[in-house]
């Protein structure tokens, strides 16, 4: 009878009480625990929750996850709160692309660049855990972002042997995919390694482009229809290493990158109306890329000498950071009538590099009880520099075109950080001054030298309350900065027929500032996230376009202000045993302005992700997504992206000892051969619209084995603290 009572009390108790029981009051941080209880023969259990909040960032747990045995880590992104991905898988953080990634609590730059390619071949069995840090301390935050997605490997304390996880992928549009992740220990040292490819085929690029613009000013329209495919492939790759000098000293490395090759190709044709429909010029066009690479990769050491003091840490910090970029655009145009243009095509060839040194020194000291100091100082020397040649078929009219240019940042920072937590407060602020120093070069003296000295300070403060148990409630500001890349310094002037494009090497930094206030409630079968926030930014960058003699020109600059109220929602809920279901929404009121041009745009958009899965019998586990966007969203000052959806079902099973091996089948958009995404130009210089026809979003089905080996219980230890830097948007890969 006592056992029964018992067991009734115990069932009836909130799921934190007995994590709040084992540990001292003033240190409850955690919001989700999962536990299992035997007492006297009767097995107490509660559902276990896959969200835990901090002071400054929210984690999603991938390793308890089910669907972590077969999907990759960008699946795994579309269950994370405050993260959306969109109808190209490109991905957003709290309602924007402006983010970087970090691996193991530091930047891995080369993921950044890439990010959707490397995490569609990264296997989620070889990831812990997901966390946005949506409020970056001072530290991470002066680097630029409001917001950093930190993807944690897996990890444990001991380890015996190789332990690790292989992963491979094939659809019916004939790409493959296939990762490895690989672990051991070598006496004081531990190694791990993370290999990924994907292959890319003409059936699984394949996409047809309709645009329709319309030239305000002489009332003339361009109707141009593309149809393209890009097979190629991508490698990516790390080797993280750590060795335990003694329980006081620690070394860390690690290397790692991406490479990829692209066969782009495709046939177009352009045909301009005037103002009665009669037809004014008309030529078709086959173009390609014969020659194409990209590869970036990074390398990082860090030493951490831990006091006797407890959390207090000295670490020293140094980042190697390369991107190289190759390409050759060949057009070739045919059926020319009454063409504007007396070339028969061009050759473009662009050769662009990236070099990034920085070293970072950071101090953790401990005051008293709750109260903690973190100050630290950072140096980047960050170099760009670009080649560009066009040539033009049969027309000696029109000479070669060719544009040196180099631009160098040098960046000194020192920031100082502060963290206090007592009973059910926590809280954190921090202020960072950076001066940087920005220089441009024209190696062929096509244009005047210039340099720029500026001074920025970054504050941020946030504070958390723990209303009870399952409740949190959290205040946060922070001011990121942003700074531009390569591509966007870049003065070379592209043409084409009806384009024209060009960088600009004068812009600036912009600063962007965020208020939220962000409630969480975690309890046995329901977890609910809701987080309001307010953006503002007076000197964003932009693009610039205008129309002369029926051809688009365009180019950025710092001109965009914009003010944004954002909504994120989830809710996670248990209704059964067996049973999840899942909804993650972003709505946002944006509103962009560009005074100079007197231009406004506001739209209304909402991203939202729902996910049903049902465990079945014979060990069988069915899902089913659907995905995509209500309303408009905005791609400029100019233009918005209309509604779209996608969905999705899937079965799997496992088998053999510990569910090594998972087999599962995916079935994407069956009922929909293709998926269309549309745009319409509302404003400016010229209006019109646009239709891009995926075939890789629509109907396809794919088959995927994972299998596990040996007992994942350790991976390369990290240092607490090392580098980040993530504030360059509009580099060699725009984010």
């Amino acid at each position: 009878m006592q056992t029964k009572r018992l067991f009734l009390v115990l069932a009836t108790l909130p799921l934190t009480t007995f994590a709040m029981a084992q540990t001292d009051s003033t240190a409850v941080k955690n919001d989700s625990v999962a536990w299992s209880q035997e007492i006297e023969g009767v097995t107490v259990k509660a559902q276990r929750q896959f969200i835990k909040q901090e002071i400054d960032r929210i984690g999603y747990d991938v390793q308890h996850d089910e669907d972590a045995k077969t999907e990759n880590v960008l699946d795994m992104l579309r269950k994370v709160p405050m993260v959306t991905i969109d109808g190209e898988d490109n991905i957003l953080v709290k309602g924007s692309s402006n983010f970087k990634i970090y691996k193991n609590g530091h930047l891995d730059p080369s993921m950044t660049k890439n990010a959707k390619e490397i995490l569609k071949a990264m296997p989620a069995s070889s990831v812990k855990r997901i966390e946005v840090i949506s409020d970056p301390g001072a530290r991470e935050d002066a680097e630029g972002v409001g917001a950093v997605l930190n993807i944690v490997m897996m990890d444990g304390r001991m380890m015996d042997g190789v332990t690790g996880s292989l992963t491979a992928t094939h659809s019916s549009l004939k790409s493959t995919g296939i990762g490895t992740y690989l672990a051991t220990q070598l006496g004081k040292a531990i190694l791990s390694v993370n290999y990924g490819y994907n292959s890319m085929t003409k059936k699984s690029t394949a996409n047809n482009n309709y645009l329709e613009r319309t030239f305000v000013e002489s009332g003339n329209t361009l109707r141009a229809i593309t149809n393209g495919k890009n097979p190629g492939y991508i490698h990516h790759a790390s080797i993280d290493a750590s060795y335990d000098i003694d329980t006081l000293n620690l070394l860390s490395a690690s290397f790692g990158g991406y490479f990829y090759k692209v066969d782009v190709q495709g046939n177009a044709s352009q045909t301009m109306f005037d103002t009665k429909g009669s037809q004014l010029y008309h030529f078709d066009s086959r173009y390609w890329l014969p020659s194409y690479n990209h590869h970036s990769w990074n390398g990082r050491l860090d030493y951490e000498h831990k006091t006797r003091r407890k959390g207090e840490q000295f670490t020293l910090s140094y980042m190697l950071a390369l991107t190289r970029q190759h390409s050759q655009q060949e057009d070739n145009y045919t059926n020319m009538q009454g063409t504007p243009f007396n070339y028969t095509g061009f050759l473009l060839n662009t050769r662009e590099r990236f070099t990034e040194n920085t070293f970072q020194a950071d101090y953790v000291r401990p005051l008293w009880k709750g109260h903690k100091l973190e100050v630290g100082a950072k140096y980047i020397d960050r170099r760009n520099s670009s080649d560009n040649r066009q040539d033009f078929y049969q027309s000696p009219q029109i000479p070669s075109s060719t544009t040196a240019f180099e631009h160098t940042m040098q960046i000194a920072a020192a920031y100082a950080d502060y963290m206090y937590h007592v009973g059910r407060w926590s809280a954190r602020a921090g202020l960072r001054y950076e001066y940087s120093y920005m220089s441009g070069h024209y190696p062929d003296a096509k244009g005047t030298d210039f340099d720029k000295h500026l001074n920025d300070w970054v504050p941020q403060a946030s504070v958390k309350y723990q209303m009870d148990a399952r409740q949190s409630l959290k205040l946060g500001y922070t001011t990121s900065i942003t700074r531009p890349g390569i591509t966007y310094l870049n003065p070379a002037v592209l043409n084409s027929p009806s384009r024209v494009d060009y960088g600009n090497p004068h812009l600036e930094c912009s600063t962007n500032q965020t208020f939220s206030l962000t409630y969480l409630y975690v309890g046995q079968r329901l977890t609910l996230q809701f987080v309001p926030q307010y953006h503002i930014c007076n000197n964003a960058l932009g693009s610039v376009v205008h129309a002369q003699d029926d051809i688009r020109y365009g180019t950025y600059d710092n001109i965009i202000r914009y003010r944004r109220l954002q909504i994120e929602a989830y809710a996670q809920w248990k209704p059964l045993d067996g049973t999840t279901i899942v909804a993650n929404l972003n709505y946002r009121h944006d509103i962009q302005e560009n005074p100079k041009m007197n231009l406004k745009l506001t739209c209304d958009p909402m991203n939202y992700y729902a996910y049903l899965s049902q465990k079945l019998p014979w060990k069988l586990l069915a899902t089913a997504y659907i995905f995509g966007q209500l309303g408009h969203s905005q791609t400029d000052i100019y233009a918005y992206t209309r509604s779209w959806n996608r969905y999705a079902f899937t079965l799997q099973r496992s088998f053999l000892g510990d569910d090594r091996l998972t087999v599962r089948l995916t079935a994407n958009s069956p009922f929909h051969k293709t998926q269309h995404y549309k745009t319409r130009t509302v404003q400016g210089d010229i209006i019109g619209w646009g239709d891009n026809i995926s075939s890789p979003n629509g109907r396809f089905f794919k088959l995927t084995l994972s299998y596990r080996f040996g007992k994942l219980k350790a991976s390369v230890k990290k240092t607490d603290t090392t580098i980040e830097n993530s504030d360059v948007v509009g580099g060699i890969t725009k984010n």
